[in-house]
């Protein structure tokens, strides 16, 4: 079945949606176009029409598993984006035991890290955990794919605790994983997250290093990042 992701430009969900149309217009197979149908409510859910998202997902014919996986998670997404996390968490939760019984791990492990995203606390970072085991060990590269995203979840899960030497720890592996990727822009923003939990643990020098070096790295190449100057003013503040 159709893999939706080289479609996908989240940081332009309008475009993203015009693609997706397109998509299910010269899509070769119901089940392709259904996939890519899931995939327009989930575009029109960033753009905050919700109620179209919804009215899509439910026009969606799910004679499939794996559409039957992506309609409960996008109607979970387009919940949990309109406010109703308590709403989307049952929705979730049974995205990731449709995909488990269909044996679609890289769902299962989408829908499973979405579930931690509605809790908070102690369960938050139990759930994310789980998540991440399951991508670790998952035999589909799809899956395994999630492990840096859910190493840099976990340090926020942690940092939100004040846990900041295991928020520290998970973004020192994200790091190595998004260094591994070859992946710059997920991997500044890795670094920008070690930096800045060095800083909570009071290592002020190694932090100031890091964001430095990044700092001058993204001049290099003619960028520049709000959040890394935030953290050097802090840093670099003698009141501080």
């Amino acid at each position: 079945m159709i893999d939706p992701r080289p479609l996908w430009d989240f940081s332009d969900p309008v475009a993203s949606e015009a693609r997706f149309r397109a998509a299910v217009d010269a899509a070769t197979s119901a089940g392709d176009a259904a996939v890519l149908r899931t995939q327009v409510a989930r575009a029109l859910g960033l753009q905050s029409r919700y109620d179209e998202a919804l009215a899509e997902l439910d026009a969606v014919a799910a004679d499939e598993p794996e559409v039957r996986v992506r309609v409960l998670l996008e109607r979970g997404r387009v919940l949990r984006s309109s406010g109703d996390e308590d709403a989307a968490r049952p929705v979730f939760r049974a995205a990731a035991e449709a995909a488990d019984a269909a044996g679609l791990d890289a769902l299962a492990v989408d829908a499973m890290h979405m579930v931690a995203l509605t809790l908070r606390g102690a369960d938050q970072v139990v759930c994310t955990r789980e998540a991440l085991a399951r991508a670790r060990g998952s035999h589909e590269p799809a899956a395994r794919a999630w492990t840096a995203s859910l190493l840099n979840n976990l340090g926020m899960a942690h940092a939100d605790l004040g846990e900041w030497q295991r928020a520290l720890d998970a973004f020192d592996e994200a790091l190595t994983e998004r260094r591994a990727a070859s992946d710059e822009q997920a991997t500044n923003a890795a670094r920008w997250a070690v930096g800045w939990a060095l800083r909570h643990v009071g290592r002020r020098d190694d932090a100031l290093e890091v964001q430095r070096a990044l700092r001058a790295d993204l001049v290099a190449a003619g960028l520049s990042d709000e959040y890394v100057h935030e953290e050097l003013a802090l840093l670099e503040d003698p009141r501080a």
